[in-house]
């Protein structure tokens, strides 16, 4: 309730410079990453030992596991790191008060992990090390995308153009503009994961209820079948018990007795259980 009441808040408010106050994942990545980018100025090599290095990923595997996760908290500079935080708060704040923070912070990192997939895949000899979190926020952007294709931006807070327009814009003058240093797999890595999440039925937490349903399918279907033979036993014991009325229990086969026992030793059973 606390996210969908400022989630409405936002989009009651009209015209604003921003999306307002920012939300507690987003808090959380700004202190991180810029708590990374001072700690990059007094150690360097920061970069080289946590940033995406795809040939040494490959040819020190599995020594580098954890690259394609640490690389999306480091920066090239001030320039790099303030607007890739300043577009996380401006485009990210609305989607995590719509997605809740949970859902939000899986999104965010699997989009940033989808960038470095992609790069490892397509630059598999790259040497230089990949930095930035850059491939996380273009699946942001394609969310925001999605969901308020209408909004209107204004660019350099004077040209209005509708976020429908806006936003494949700003990621095909990166990918034209960009240079050679810029990780345009990454960013295409984290937009297609992105669209793929906002536009297909596929959800992180769709599969997970899919998977708990069909867990529960089965369990349900165990149960249904034990039930089924619990009423054959017993009816089969039903029988027994009226033959034993009508002829005597000496007259019980071998196979009827060992009826009797077997259910005799399960009822035992139960009662021990239930107790």
């Amino acid at each position: 309730m606390k996210f969908n009441q400022r989630f409405n808040n936002f989009r009651s408010t009209g015209m604003r410079i921003g999306p307002g106050a920012i939300s507690p994942f987003i808090k959380v990545m700004l202190i991180a990453n810029f708590g990374v980018f001072v700690l990059q100025n007094f150690i360097p090599e920061m970069s080289y030992y946590f940033g995406l290095t795809p040939s040494r990923f490959f040819s020190e595997f599995p020594n580098l596991l954890y690259q394609p996760f640490t690389y999306m908290f480091l920066h090239g500079g001030f320039g790099h790191i303030l607007f890739n935080m300043f577009a996380l708060w401006m485009f990210g704040t609305e989607v995590e008060y719509s997605f809740g923070t949970k859902r939000f912070a899986r999104f965010y990192l699997i989009g940033g992990l989808a960038g470095a997939l992609l790069t490892l895949i397509v630059k598999s000899t790259q040497p230089i090390p990949m930095i930035g979190a850059s491939a996380a926020i273009y699946s942001v952007l394609i969310a925001y995308w999605v969901m308020f294709p209408n909004r209107t931006l204004y660019i350099y807070f004077v040209l209005p153009v509708k976020v429908k327009w806006a936003i494949p814009g700003l990621l095909l003058l990166g990918f034209m503009f960009g240079g050679q240093s810029v990780a345009h797999f990454a960013h295409l890595g984290g937009a297609i994961w992105g669209f793929l999440y906002m536009k297909s039925d596929w959800r992180f937490l769709s599969f997970t209820s899919k998977f708990k349903a069909y867990k529960y399918r089965k369990q349900e279907k165990k149960l249904e079948k034990n039930r089924q033979k619990a009423e054959a036993v017993m009816k089969k014991v039903d029988d027994i018990l009226d033959k034993i009325n009508e002829v005597g229990i000496d007259n019980l086969t071998k196979e009827e007795r060992k009826i009797l026992e077997e259910a005799s030793s399960e009822l035992s059973q139960k009662e021990i259980n239930d107790r």
